[in-house]
C-alpha cells in the first residue's frame, strides 16, 4: 500500500491569491474557500490545513482534511516540530512567508520570503501567480481562472475539479431564488443598489417564484458562518454580487449568477450552472480593482434588474 504523504496547506485568507499583498488581519473568506479546490490533488494524503479561526467552519467537515487548525502560537510551534513530505503556502504576508520557509518539507510551493527584500516571493511555479497579482495590468489581460493559476502553482493541470465544501446538515431546497445582497467593506464599489435588489425582487415574487434575501435575515445567519451555509444551500438559485456568497454557491452546485463590476470575471468558473453579468456597455476602466470609483458612477449599476430577471428565468426554466 502506498505512503500517505504528509501535506501541510497554509491559507489563512489575510492576503488573496490573486489581489496585491495586504498586511491587514481582515479574512477572505471567499478566497479560502476557493482554494480548496487543491484538496483535490491530496485526497489520498494526509492533509493538515491551517487558517484563521474565522474560516475553520469552511474546513472542518471537509473530507479531504486530516487536521484544521487556526494559524496561532501554539500551531506555528507545533508545526515548526514536525516535518512533512509538501507545504504549500498561500499567504503573501511576509512574516507567513518567513515561518513558512523554517517548516521541514522535500517539497515546497507557493510563496516563501525574500530575506534581502523583507518581501513575498515565489517558487518558481508561483510566479506567474505573483506577477498577476502584483501587476494590475496583467491581472487585467490575465485570461486564466482561479482553479489554473492554483493547479499550475503546484505543478498540476486542471481538469475542472470543484471546490471542496461539506455543510453541517443537508439543508432542504425552500426558495427557487437566494439574493446575496450585500458585500464587505474592502469593495463597496461591487455592491448593487438595494433599489435594484428591491426590483429584481418585486420581478421574481410577481413571475410566482420563492425568493429568500440575504439582508432581510437575522443575527443567526448574518453573523454565524455556518448558518449563512445553510441559507445559501436553502436556494434553488444564487444571484450574488462577486463575494463568499457567490463562491459558496458554486461550492454547494448552485445555479449562480454573479454580478460584476470593478473585479475580474475572468478568474471565477462556474462550471455550467450559471455564468457572470457585466456592465454594459464595457468601458476601459473596467475591471478597475478599486475600492472607490472614479468616474462618478458605480460601472456595476449599469447592470439593469431587467437584465438579471431574464437570466434569472432562463436558468430555472433550465432546472
Amino acid at each position: 500500500m502506498e505512503r500517505k504523504r504528509k501535506v501541510l496547506i497554509i491559507k489563512t485568507g489575510y492576503s488573496e491569491i490573486l489581489d496585491k499583498e495586504s498586511n491587514s488581519r481582515k479574512v477572505s473568506l471567499g478566497d479560502v474557500l476557493r482554494t480548496t479546490v487543491l484538496l483535490n490533488l491530496f485526497k489520498n494524503d494526509s492533509v493538515t490545513w491551517i487558517t484563521d479561526p474565522a474560516a475553520m467552519p469552511l474546513l472542518e467537515n471537509n473530507p479531504y482534511t486530516e487536521r484544521v487548525l487556526p494559524y496561532d502560537f501554539t500551531t506555528v510551534l507545533q508545526i515548526e516540530a514536525e516535518e512533512f513530505d509538501v507545504v504549500i503556502n498561500l499567504e503573501k504576508i511576509p512574516g507567513i512567508c518567513a515561518w513558512a520557509d523554517k517548516i521541514k518539507a522535500w517539497k515546497k510551493y507557493g510563496f516563501r520570503f525574500d530575506s534581502k527584500t523583507g518581501n513575498a516571493e515565489a517558487y518558481d511555479q508561483a510566479y506567474d501567480v505573483l506577477t498577476v497579482s502584483s501587476d494590475s495590468r496583467l491581472k487585467k489581460e490575465n485570461t486564466k481562472t482561479a482553479q489554473e493559476l492554483l493547479y499550475g502553482m503546484v505543478g498540476a493541470k486542471w481538469n475542472g475539479e470543484t471546490y471542496i465544501l461539506q455543510p453541517n446538515s443537508k439543508t432542504q431546497e425552500a426558495f427557487d431564488v437566494g439574493l446575496n445582497t450585500l458585500v464587505g467593506q474592502k469593495w463597496p464599489t461591487k455592491e448593487w443598489s438595494m433599489d435594484n435588489w428591491d426590483a429584481l425582487e418585486i420581478m421574481l415574487k410577481n413571475a410566482g417564484f420563492k425568493v429568500s434575501r440575504q439582508d432581510k435575515q437575522g443575527k443567526e445567519i448574518l453573523e454565524n458562518l455556518e448558518s449563512y451555509i445553510e441559507w445559501i444551500n436553502s436556494s434553488k438559485l444564487i444571484i450574488s454580487n462577486d463575494s463568499l456568497g457567490m463562491h459558496l454557491g458554486i461550492a454547494l452546485h448552485k445555479k449562480v449568477l454573479g454580478l460584476f463590476g470593478p473585479t475580474p470575471h475572468q478568474e471565477v468558473y462556474f462550471y455550467g450552472k450559471g455564468k457572470a453579468i457585466l456592465p454594459e456597455p464595457i468601458i476601459d476602466c473596467i475591471p478597475c480593482f478599486k475600492g472607490k470609483c472614479e468616474n462618478g458612477k458605480k460601472c456595476i449599476e449599469t447592470i439593469t434588474p431587467e437584465r438579471v430577471f431574464e437570466e434569472a428565468k432562463s436558468l430555472l426554466s433550465s432546472m
